[in-house]
C-alpha cells in the first residue's frame, strides 16, 4: 500500500523487526541517508537505532548501479534486516521513505508509541521514476508562510518522493526575499496594509539563514528549491519599495487586492532585476530559476524583450530559467498553465515543457462542489481524480501543482488543500504504470499515514474570512 506505487515489489515470507538492538550502518556516502532515517524512526519508536560500523539496517552509495537513474533505489527487506542501495543521495533518501512506509503507520507520529510490533515487511524492491520532475509550487506571496510550516511541507512532499519545490516569492501583495542592496523590498515590499478591505496589516519576510536553512532541509530529502521571482508583471510589491523602477514612476502601496494590478518593471529596471538574480542565484543552488512572465500588462514587444534578457542573465551563469510564458530562448523551460496548447507550441520547438494546467493543477480551486468546502479560487473543481489525469503529453520533463494562497491563512488550510491531490500527483508522476483505480485503494491506507501526521481531513468554514 505504498505512495506512489514502486516500480517493482516481490513479497518475501519473513520480514524484519526493529527492536532496542537494531543500529544502522552506512557505506562511504551513504551517511546522510542513515542520519534521515535514524532521524524519522525515532521519535514514533522510541528506539535508539545508533549509526555503528555494524548494524542489521544497511545504507549504501553505489555508484555501479545500474538502472536506477539519478533517483531509484533498491531495497531488501529480510528476517536478517535491511538494505537499501542506490547510486545517487536522492535515491537513498527516496528508499528511506519507503522503508517509512512499509512500517506500521504510527511510525509517522512525531511522539514515542507504545504497544507497536515495529515489523517491517519482507520484500524485494526495485523503483525507479516514470518522470524527472514531479514538484508543487507554494504561493507565499499573498499569505506568508512561516518557516515551520515550509519545513514541514517538504517533510510531505518528501514523503510521497516529490522533487521539486517551486517557492513563489513575490508579486504584487508580497515580497518575501531579502536583497541586501535592496533592502526596502522586504522592510516596505514584504507588508501590505491589508488584504480586501479587512483593515488588519498582512506581511512577514524570510531572512537569507532561513531560506537557506530550507534548501538544506529539502536537500537531505531529495528536494531541490526553485525560486521564483516574478517579473515583469506581478511587481506591485517591490514598486512600492522603489518606485523609479516601473513603467509609471510614481509611489504606490503594496496592492492589497487579489488580481492583477497594473503595475510592472519598465525595461530599465533590468540592472535591479539582475542585482536581484545574482542574489537569488547565490542563496538558491539548484539548476533551476523561475522568472514569472505571465499576465503582464506591458506591450507584447517590451514584455518578450524584458523576459529573453533575464533568462539570458540566468542562462550565462550555468542556470536554466523557468517561465511560465515563452521566454524567447528554446534553452528555457516553459510551465503551459492554460491548457495543452501552450505545451504543444513549445514542445514542437525543442523546448522543455513541465505540465502545470490550471483545471488539473490548481489547489486553490476547492476539492470538490460541496458547500461545506472553505473559500477557494471560483471558476472550477480540481479533484484527485483531475490531478492524476493531468496531461502529460509525450516529452514533458513532468508537472506540477500549484497552490495559490490568496484564501489561505493557516498550515490546516494548506495542507487540506495539497491532500490528498499531492499524493495524486505524486503517483501518477513516479508510477510506470499509473492507474486511478489502483492508486484510490492504496489511498484509502495511505489516508491513515497522513492523519498520524496530522494532516487534516476537513477544515472547518470560516464565514468571516476574505475573499
Amino acid at each position: 500500500m505504498i505512495v506512489p506505487l514502486p516500480t517493482r515489489m516481490v513479497r518475501r515470507s519473513r520480514g524484519f523487526t526493529l527492536d532496542g538492538g537494531t543500529s544502522v550502518r552506512a557505506t562511504p556516502g551513504a551517511e546522510p541517508a542513515a542520519r534521515l532515517l535514524r532521524a524519522l524512526l525515532r521519535p514514533a519508536t522510541g528506539l535508539p537505532l545508533p549509526i555503528a560500523g555494524h548494524g542489521q539496517i544497511v545504507t549504501a552509495l553505489d555508484a555501479k548501479l545500474v538502472g536506477l537513474g539519478a533517483e531509484g533505489y533498491a531495497l531488501t527487506v529480510n528476517e536478517h534486516g535491511v538494505l537499501l542501495r542506490a547510486g545517487t543521495a536522492n535515491g537513498l533518501a527516496h528508499g528511506v521513505q519507503t522503508i517509512r512506509q512499509l512500517l506500521p503507520a504510527e511510525a509517522l507520529r512525531p511522539s514515542r508509541v507504545s504497544g507497536v510490533d515495529w515489523t517491517l515487511p519482507g520484500a524485494d524492491i526495485r523503483d525507479v521514476p516514470r518522470l524527472p520532475w514531479r514538484g508543487f509550487m507554494l504561493d507565499v506571496a499573498r499569505h506568508f508562510q512561516p518557516v515551520p510550516v515550509v519545513r514541514r511541507v517538504i517533510d510531505l512532499m518528501a514523503l510521497h518522493k516529490l522533487n521539486v519545490l517551486h517557492l513563489h516569492l513575490t508579486d504584487d501583495q508580497g515580497w518575501r526575499m531579502p536583497v541586501p542592496s535592496h533592502p526596502l523590498l522586504t522592510s516596505v515590499g514584504g507588508w501590505r496594509s491589508e488584504t480586501n478591505g479587512d483593515g488588519e496589516p498582512h506581511g512577514g519576510t524570510y531572512t537569507r539563514a532561513e531560506l537557506e536553512g530550507l534548501v538544506a532541509h529539502a536537500a537531505e530529502r531529495g528536494i531541490r528549491i526553485m525560486p521564483e521571482i516574478e517579473m515583469p508583471g506581478h511587481a506591485r510589491a517591490a514598486l512600492a519599495a522603489y518606485p523609479d523602477l516601473g513603467v509609471v514612476r510614481e509611489p504606490l502601496p503594496v496592492w492589497t487586492r487579489w488580481g492583477i494590478s497594473d503595475s510592472a518593471f519598465g525595461l530599465h529596471a533590468l540592472g535591479f532585476v539582475r542585482e536581484v538574480l545574482a542574489e537569488v542565484l547565490e542563496v538558491f543552488p539548484g539548476s533551476h530559476v523561475h522568472l514569472g512572465g505571465d499576465e503582464c500588462l506591458l506591450p507584447e514587444d517590451v514584455h518578450g524583450e524584458f523576459l529573453r534578457r533575464a533568462a539570458e542573465y540566468v542562462l550565462d551563469r550555468g542556470r536554466i530559467p523557468v517561465a511560465w510564458e515563452p521566454t524567447g530562448d528554446t534553452r528555457s523551460v516553459v510551465m503551459p498553465w492554460k491548457d495543452e496548447t501552450q505545451a504543444a507550441k513549445a514542445l514542437a520547438l525543442g523546448q522543455d515543457v513541465v505540465m502545470a494546467p490550471h483545471t488539473s493543477t490548481y489547489l486553490d480551486y476547492p476539492r470538490s462542489d460541496d458547500g461545506a468546502e472553505p473559500p477557494g479560487q471560483p471558476g472550477f473543481v480540481v479533484t484527485s481524480r483531475d490531478v492524476y489525469h493531468v496531461p502529460l503529453p509525450d516529452g514533458v520533463l513532468g508537472a506540477q501543482c500549484q497552490l495559490w494562497t490568496e484564501h489561505v491563512r493557516t498550515r490546516e488550510h494548506l495542507e487540506y488543500l495539497a491532500f490528498p491531490r499531492l499524493a495524486a500527483l505524486a503517483d501518477t508522476l513516479w508510477s510506470q504504470r499509473p492507474e486511478w483505480e489502483g492508486f484510490a485503494t492504496r489511498m484509502r491506507h495511505h489516508s491513515t499515514r497522513l492523519a498520524e501526521l496530522s494532516v487534516p481531513a476537513e477544515v472547518r468554514r470560516e464565514p468571516c474570512e476574505h475573499s
